[in-house]
């Protein structure tokens, strides 16, 4: 029986891809005209980008990490607010996580 991925499972996968030259190379890639390439963030986080959905993923409660697909945008952006980080970053990370998810099982 295949156990389910955690958000702590999760964070663990994109760590191993922080500041990795390949996936910034693919970032630049899609980069906007402010340099930034939010949707590539789950590719290959920076080190900063991680330190922050740590925090956000620290401060959740119990419930909310058992069932984090089921957030609402509200509950993200007060979550992010919470722990002091980007709420764009923290929602594109749940819905990846939740993403990740489906294709698992």
């Amino acid at each position: 029986m295949k156990s389910e991925l955690t958000l702590e499972d999760y964070l663990e996968k994109l760590a191993k891809f922080v500041d990795n030259q390949y996936g910034q190379l693919v970032r630049q890639q899609f980069q906007n005209i402010k340099g930034s390439s939010e949707l590539a963030m789950l590719a290959s986080p920076t080190a900063a980008e991680l330190d922050q959905l740590k925090k956000a993923v620290a401060i959740m409660t119990k419930e909310e990490k058992q069932n984090p697909c089921n957030l609402t945008d509200e509950q993200i952006q007060r979550i992010a607010s919470d722990a002091g980080v980007d709420p764009g970053n923290f929602a594109i990370f749940i819905n990846g996580y939740c993403l990740q998810r489906k294709r698992v099982s």
